[in-house]
C-alpha cells in the first residue's frame, strides 16, 4: 500500500469516526486540528484503524503518537510486513 492510498482510507476512517465530512489529515494533522478528538475519541480511532487495515497497535504506539504522519508511519510498516 502507497502512502497516498493509505491517507484515501484514513480519511474516510477519520470522517467516519469524527462523523465530519469535512475532515482532511495530513501528516501534520494532531490532535489539536480536529474538533472532539480527545483522549476516548483517540481509543476508537485507534480501534477503528486496526479493524480496517487488519493490524494492532501496542500500548507505548497508540500513547505516543504526535501526529497522523506518525500513525501512517506505523500503519504502513506494519501492514506492509503482514
Amino acid at each position: 500500500m502507497s502512502r497516498e492510498q493509505l491517507y484515501v482510507k484514513l480519511n474516510e476512517i477519520f470522517r467516519e469516526v469524527f462523523d465530519s465530512e469535512s475532515i482532511e489529515v495530513s501528516d501534520t494533522t494532531t490532535t489539536n486540528d480536529i474538533e472532539g478528538w480527545d483522549s476516548l475519541m483517540h481509543i476508537d480511532l485507534l480501534f477503528a484503524i486496526e479493524n480496517a487495515f487488519e493490524i494492532r497497535f501496542d500500548m507505548e504506539e497508540g500513547l505516543t503518537l504526535q501526529n497522523v504522519g506518525e500513525m501512517a508511519d506505523i500503519i504502513l510498516k506494519k501492514y506492509n510486513n503482514d
